[in-house]
């Protein structure tokens, strides 16, 4: 069973509906027991970094969801849910979970290049520099959707699983031991991203 872990930050019923099309058992919960019984983790979320960790802290779920991951069983973080796996960020004060060493921190550019913005929105690729895991059935050529202002620094380069570039290049994509992130949303990326769902959802 694929627990999604619901701690009211966004509508994540996307994810849902896409691995039950996918033919596999997901239940949308925040109950202690049920987290507990869960085969894997998916931790999504889009809103505020504070928030998001107020409301695990909240609902009694950061204790939980570390026995998990201490367990080995494998957890996937989503857009939000990737950057609440580090250590903390400058959009707050929290700490994060710290299951990845490093921290989040907001776009960064030139002021007189007005080309880019923040947020980050719409469609962007990713480059795997490790298939062996969420990518191994992606195609060269894979888009995916992005929305979020603030994206993650490794502080171990070993950690990132692909980088995107959006005025520089950062990591879109992290893995540790049980432990991956997407800074882009599978669930909004059609074929590619119902194939990395695939991908974490058969994994060992």
């Amino acid at each position: 069973m694929i627990t999604v872990v619901d701690y009211q930050m966004g509508n994540v019923g996307s994810i849902v509906n896409m691995l039950k099309r996918l033919g596999f058992e997901v239940r949308l919960s925040s109950v202690l027991a049920e987290i507990m019984q869960a085969d894997k983790l998916i931790l999504p979320g889009v809103g505020s970094f504070d928030t998001g960790m107020a409301n695990l802290d909240r609902l009694g779920l950061r204790e939980p969801l570390e026995q998990k991951r201490a367990s080995g069983t494998p957890v996937l973080g989503i857009c939000l849910g990737m950057q609440l796996l580090f250590e903390g960020s400058e959009e707050g004060d929290r700490p994060g979970l710290g299951w990845l060493r490093g921290h989040c921190i907001r776009f960064r550019f030139e002021e007189r290049d007005t080309r880019l913005k923040i947020p980050h929105m719409g469609w962007n690729d990713v480059r795997p520099v490790q298939r062996e895991s969420l990518f191994r059935e992606m195609a060269e050529d894979a888009g995916y959707y992005f929305v979020h202002s603030y994206h993650a620094v490794c502080t171990d380069p070993a950690d990132v699983l692909g980088f995107t570039t959006h005025g520089y290049e950062f990591a879109s994509a992290v893995q540790r031991a049980n432990v991956s992130g997407t800074q882009f949303h599978p669930e909004k990326s059609h074929k590619h991203g119902k194939r990395l769902l695939k991908s974490f959802a058969e994994s060992a």
